[in-house]
């Protein structure tokens, strides 16, 4: 026996009436009785089709304001009652329910209510109840129906139709895409509610996402990966428009992500590139190419093969020079139409324009996962004014000093620990990332600031009469003696170390300015 079945009845319920029409052609013209409610009735009747609608198939009216239309054994015994069970026939026959073979139904449209900032109650009552539970019933009876729950899948179903039906294994992957669809909606309003009521971590948490793309591999070529999107909509790239160059890849994506947040930390004019999920400059100017020039200049070794990412949009003179290395991607709130053009010369260079900028201040929670489970934390959204800070040297730091001091503390947050960042005027002349004793990243950033020195032509170090920030607390004065040593001006950390009078007394014996944030921003 064939598990091809044919469609004789339809009930078809959506919001987004893109190819419904043709999809509900399709239907009529292969035989199918079409059954509807409300607006999509309304436009199929339009549209010269015949149809129905549901009260007058069921007998029984629309209520409640409609918040009842399809909650009838009409309904869902026609869609849940097994073909091939002569008890399940006989007692659909007895109740006089007929058969349902399709249902489309896309759900009440409650993500886009309370992405445009609807109110609680309008919230409310976009909040489908009738479509979720066909969808459930359909998919549970897939074995004799078909499911659909997006335009997407009208082609799909309409090849099945001129072949004669729809197949198991059609249905099944409409079953499957069903619940999926259903188990996200429902995450969607829970997250919602709970946000409503000031829940940031609830007991029972779902996290919904929608398959963007298929990854070539993941972080190594036997990895596999993919890219989803959630409902938050926050700039970056989950809005991204690749407007040209190669596919994607995991650690591009990974990569790109942290140098469009780091730049989104800064109001003026900024350039960030990144190498590996660390920035490896970053930069202030009056425009972008000088503050390309100035980013450049602290790691140009690093630079190369690396993620370009600014924060106004892009002319042609940025782009000119960040063309002239090789970069694997850049991104931006747009490009003009000059800097598109310079940069379609890259033909693999990829460019994203992400149309705006993430907040950074903006409250979010960020997932990290681990054996058996995941860790969900806040957004490290905080920052520190010059009111906060508490000056703890004799000394205290000259506006100039200040003003590289608080650039440095921003750069330091999107560094992994341990982190230390040299800077002076508005751009990092080292950074030290990820290393296991702080003494080593302060090293290694006087290190990279020596060779990038070099590399200009210049005989002093970058960081010779530079600021240094700290993500955490000098856990012994070591740190603060090898970047005093590097030609480092003035310190800013946390503090908060049994040992914070010691590393105060080397600041002082030293000459430094050192202020105290109070405030820690480990990135691991």
């Amino acid at each position: 026996m064939s598990d091809t079945l044919p469609i004789r009845r339809a009930l078809l319920s959506v919001s987004d009436k893109g190819g419904l029409l043709e999809f509900a052609r399709a239907l009529v013209e292969h035989g199918a009785e079409l059954l509807s409610t409300g607006g999509t009735a309304a436009a199929i009747r339009a549209a010269g089709l015949p149809v129905k609608d549901v009260s007058e198939h069921t007998g029984f009216p629309e209520i409640l304001d409609g918040r009842v239309k399809t909650l009838v054994p009409q309904v869902h015994g026609g869609l849940l009652f097994r073909r091939d069970d002569a008890s399940h026939v006989a007692q659909a026959e007895q109740h006089a329910i007929a058969p349902i073979d399709l249902v489309c139904v896309d759900l009440y449209p409650f993500e886009a209510t309370v992405a445009r900032g609807a109110s609680f109650d309008d919230c409310i009552e976009n909040i489908d109840i009738g479509g979720p539970a066909m969808i459930r019933s359909a998919a549970k009876n897939h074995a004799h129906v078909a499911v659909l729950t997006a335009p997407a899948q009208y082609g799909a179903v309409v090849e099945a139709l001129a072949a004669g039906g729809t197949s198991l294994a059609l249905r099944r992957q409409l079953a499957a895409a069903a619940y999926a669809r259903t188990a996200g909606y429902d995450a969607a309003i829970a997250a919602w509610f709970a946000g409503q009521e000031g829940q940031e971590f609830p007991p029972r948490l779902s996290l919904p996402g929608v398959l963007r793309q298929t990854l070539r591999y993941g972080e190594n070529p036997h990895q596999r990966a993919a890219f989803y999107t959630d409902a938050t909509h926050r700039r970056g790239i989950a809005t991204a428009e690749q407007v040209q160059g190669k596919e994607l890849s995991f650690n591009n994506l990974n990569d790109t992500d942290a140098a469009f947040e780091a730049v989104a930390e800064f109001e003026a004019p900024a350039i960030v590139i990144v190498k590996h999920a660390n920035p490896c400059g970053v930069a202030m100017a009056d425009d972008l190419a000088a503050a390309w020039d100035k980013a450049l200049r602290c790691d140009p070794v690093s630079a190369f093969g690396g993620i370009v990412a600014a924060n106004r949009v892009l002319d042609a003179a940025a782009a000119e020079k960040i063309a002239a290395i090789f970069t694997e991607v850049v991104i931006a709130p747009d490009a003009d139409a000059e800097a598109r053009a310079v940069f379609a010369r890259k033909k693999n260079l990829r460019l994203l324009l992400t149309g705006g900028l993430p907040d950074p201040a903006a409250p979010g929670t960020v997932f990290r996962s681990v054996s058996g489970g995941f860790l969900a934390q806040s957004r490290d959204s905080g920052r520190v004014s010059v009111a906060e800070l508490r000056v703890v040297t004799k000394r205290a730091p000259t506006e100039a000093e200040l003003a590289d001091l608080l650039f440095a503390f921003r750069v330091c947050k999107h560094v992994k620990s341990n982190a230390i960042v040299y800077a002076k005027g508005g751009a990092t002349v080292g950074i030290g990332a990820g290393q296991m004793s702080r003494v080593d990243s302060a090293r290694i950033a006087a290190w990279k600031s020596a060779e990038a020195a070099r590399a200009a032509g210049l005989e002093a170090p970058l960081a010779q009469g530079s600021v240094v920030a700290s993500d955490a607390f000098f856990p012994f004065a070591d740190g603060l003696e090898a970047a005093a040593a590097a030609g480092a001006t003035a310190v800013i950390q946390p503090g908060g170390s049994v040992r914070d009078a010691e590393v105060i007394a080397a600041a002082d014996a030293a000459g430094l300015a050192m202020v105290m944030t109070g405030m820690r921003h480990f990135r691991h």
